[in-house]
This record gives structure tokens, C-alpha cells and sequence, in this order.
């Protein structure tokens, strides 16, 4: 952020995460709820990252996006992900450790998304006009900053998912049920609803 406020970048973009929602009691993640109960130091990390950012752009009006991802898969995905974990272990016949006896959900994004979101969002950068500030809007009142969701909206039940890795492999998963994992959460779903940012003139057919 530093080197970015000495180029004087024109927008810049951060990538946040959706756990810094932490215990929001929310059924629906929106951007503009609160998010002071971090559970995890990741989660903290990124929710200190956020207020770094802001604090930078009402300084020096540096135009700032944060992104909430919400479990973000696909090919070239990180190996210590649940899907790439999992289907090794079943492949290998080995146990799964199942938090919370699955009754836990994610709200999966598909990486051609979010690569998409962020194109469309690259030339789209947070003004400090209030003229611009929306209803539901996460814009900042007092800097060029701005955070948006990029989720898919749609629950998927860990015990689900396992189903579906169950009927591609053809083989039943071994599972090894535990208590919820410290520092985890039980839900996150994403509210992405286009009419919220119908002002930045993204396509609604391209957004996630």
C-alpha cells in the first residue's frame, strides 16, 4: 500500500476474505455489516489489511477496492484445500476429518469468476464524491474506498460435498466426524446482489 501510495497508482485493488465476517450472526454476508469479531489470526490479518487501506486512502485519496473473496476454487487451486485433501484421502482409502459432523456450508466461487469480477472492476474505481454514494453502498464517507463481495450466493453443506466427491470417485469416503475446528466459522454466504452496484455498470449476466 505504501509503494502504491508513492506511484500514485490510479486503483487499487486488495484481495480481504469473507472470514473477516467472523461470528457475524448475519444469515446473509452484506459489505456494509459489521465485522469486529474476527476468529481466527488469518481473518484478523486481513480485517487489519482492510483498515490499513482506509486509513491510506482518506490520507492520500488513493482509490481503493477491497475484494471479500468466498472460497475461491477451481484448477491451480492451493493443495490444502477441503476438495484436493479430501479426494486424495478417498483415493488413498485414508480418513477425512469431517468438522462439525458437516453441518457447515461455504459459499464456493469459481475462479473464472473472480478473475471475471475483477476485470469488469479494474477500471472501476471508489470516488470520495457523495454524489456516488449508493443505498447499500460500502463506499467509504470519507475516502475513495470501497469493498465488494465476490461470492456465488449459494449455500453448499459440507456433508453435500462430500456426497459429490463420493459419486465421482465412485468410492465412500471414510470419515473421522469432529467438533468444529478452532478458530473456524459454521456458515458463509455471500449477498452480491447487482442492484446494490447498478452505478458501476457492470453486466448483470457477468457478475457472480
Amino acid at each position: 500500500i505504501e509503494i502504491a501510495h508513492k506511484i500514485k497508482v490510479k486503483h487499487l485493488l486488495i484481495a480481504s476474505s469473507s472470514s473477516v465476517y467472523g461470528a457475524n450472526k448475519q444469515s446473509v454476508f452484506k459489505e456494509t455489516d459489521k465485522t469486529d469479531s474476527q476468529l481466527s489470526i488469518y481473518a484478523a490479518t486481513k480485517k487489519s489489511t482492510e483498515s490499513i487501506a482506509h486509513s491510506y486512502s482518506s490520507l492520500w485519496k488513493i482509490p481503493i477496492t477491497m475484494l471479500r473473496f468466498f472460497t475461491v476454487y477451481g484448477p491451480w487451486g492451493r493443495p490444502d484445500m477441503a476438495y484436493f485433501k479430501f479426494t486424495k484421502a478417498i483415493i488413498k482409502n485414508k480418513k477425512i476429518d469431517v468438522y462439525n459432523k458437516g453441518v457447515m456450508y461455504r459459499d464456493f466461487t469459481y475462479i473464472d469468476d473472480v478473475t471475471r469480477s475483477i476485470e469488469l472492476l479494474i477500471n472501476k474505481a471508489p470516488s470520495q464524491n457523495k454524489k456516488n454514494n449508493y443505498k447499500n453502498d460500502s463506499l467509504s464517507n470519507v475516502a475513495p474506498f470501497r469493498i465488494i463481495n465476490i461470492g456465488n450466493q449459494k449455500r453448499v453443506y459440507l456433508k453435500d460435498f462430500i456426497t459429490a466427491l463420493e459419486k465421482k470417485l465412485g468410492k465412500k469416503a471414510n470419515k473421522n466426524n469432529m467438533s468444529m475446528q478452532k478458530g473456524d466459522v459454521k456458515k458463509t454466504l455471500s449477498n452480491t446482489n447487482p442492484v446494490s452496484y447498478t452505478h458501476l455498470t457492470l453486466p448483470t449476466s457477468d457478475l457472480v
